[in-house]
């Protein structure tokens, strides 16, 4: 099994390290400390297509497969979580939740503006009460002379201020409490209102808001296939998600190594450099493994979405390691910097305190564990309850 890249492959990936180096980097600091969403850096991250990487070309996307969208969010994550998570929402939810289940007519209305970059988009899932337990919705959509009249709140959406338009995930009651739709919102749509915008430990320029949905009216047409049909296309995406989180995770933890060994080789105690230490080197070491391992699972489980085959399983273990493999680098690599490594002026600290949101984000660790040992289990007959998302 090869998974040498393509010519075509290795030619985006230095446009993506090019990108990420000269325009994410340059700003990567201030996003963070300014707490504000990159929004420049996102209009020439638009320009060159890269909102649209996997989106076909019919729809104003670049038309690449999926492992190439992965090494644009290494990439980006190399320098900042936050522009990386900020796209991830867009392309893998967002967009993907168009190509995957929209109508043509969705699709040319509102895909070829996400892909181009013209909107930023956002996905609305969770909810007070349905955050792991995602199919505990509240929020639900009543149809009414042709329209959907929707009605609940949704908490931690991503990119919420910022979006143009807004996927809506929401039960209908007329096909099952259990059973869900998704709808195209727009921004301006009557009954959504954008409310408080979260505070957060890290992840600054990452939007996070809660948005109101009060006798939202809806036409008919916004939604996604038929009534009841919503889960297994939420399923996919997640999926998709993970696979994007654990590409995150990736870049993070280079990100955070490039700054340990850079610090190293430059910081001299007792009269030579820090880099020349045993235990020093152990820790690149031990990164260095783990980094590569990582990156193994996430071209794996990208590789296989790219086949057409299976990869929830692989998705969700990349995704759960790689939050772990991204924390253990960012700590090891704080450790390096010594005390440093706890001022805000060096940039450890940022990495820090971001990738510790990639232990929650796209599900918790906890209850990925339970799901990557559910199959394991179900051979055995062990059923697990509750069943989790």
């Amino acid at each position: 099994m090869d998974f040498s890249l393509s010519e075509e492959q290795q030619m985006y990936l230095g446009l993506f390290n090019d990108f990420a180096a000269n325009e994410v980097a340059r700003v990567a600091e201030v996003t963070d400390r300014e707490e504000a969403p990159p929004l420049e850096l996102l209009k020439k991250a638009a320009a060159q297509g890269f909102l649209g990487v996997p989106i076909p070309e019919q729809y104003g996307g670049a038309g690449l497969d999926f492992l190439s969208y992965t090494l644009l969010l290494e990439a980006v994550a190399r320098h900042c979580l936050s522009t990386a998570v900020t796209i991830a929402i867009h392309t893998s939810l967002a967009s993907m939740a168009l190509l995957l289940a929209g109508s043509e007519t969705l699709k040319e209305r509102y895909l070829t503006r996400l892909a181009s970059g013209e909107v930023l988009g956002s996905f609305m899932l969770t909810e007070p009460e349905a955050g792991t337990d995602a199919r505990a919705l509240q929020t639900a959509a009543c149809r009414e002379n042709g329209h959907y009249r929707v009605n609940g709140i949704k908490t931690w959406v991503s990119n919420g201020e910022l979006a143009g338009l807004h996927i809506v995930v929401a039960a209908t009651p007329a096909a099952g409490r259990k059973d869900c739709a998704m709808f195209a919102l727009e921004k301006a749509a009557p009954g959504l209102s954008v409310g408080y915008r979260e505070p957060t430990l890290g992840l600054r320029g990452l939007t996070l808001n809660t948005v109101y949905l009060e006798d939202c009216w809806v036409p008919a047409e916004n939604r996604f296939g038929e009534e009841g049909s919503g889960w297994e296309v939420v399923d996919r995406l997640v999926d998709l998600f993970r696979e994007s989180l654990a590409a995150v995770s990736l870049g993070a933890a280079e990100g955070a190594l490039e700054l340990g060994l850079r610090f190293a080789v430059e910081r001299k105690q007792f009269g030579i450099a820090i880099a020349e230490k045993d235990a020093i080197q152990a820790y690149f070491g031990d990164t260095k493994v783990d980094i590569e391992s990582l990156r193994h699972l996430v071209h794996h489980a990208a590789w296989l979405c790219d086949a057409g085959r299976e990869f929830s399983q692989e998705a969700s273990i990349a995704k759960y390691k790689g939050a772990l493999v991204a924390k253990e680098a960012a700590n090891k690599m704080l450790q390096i910097h010594g005390g440093y490594g706890f001022s805000e002026e060096y940039a450890i600290s940022r990495f820090h305190r971001d990738v510790r949101a990639l232990r929650i984000l796209g599900g918790a660790d906890e209850a990925l564990r339970q799901q990557i040992a559910a199959p394991e289990l179900a051979r055995r007959g062990v059923a697990l309850k509750p069943e989790l998302y």
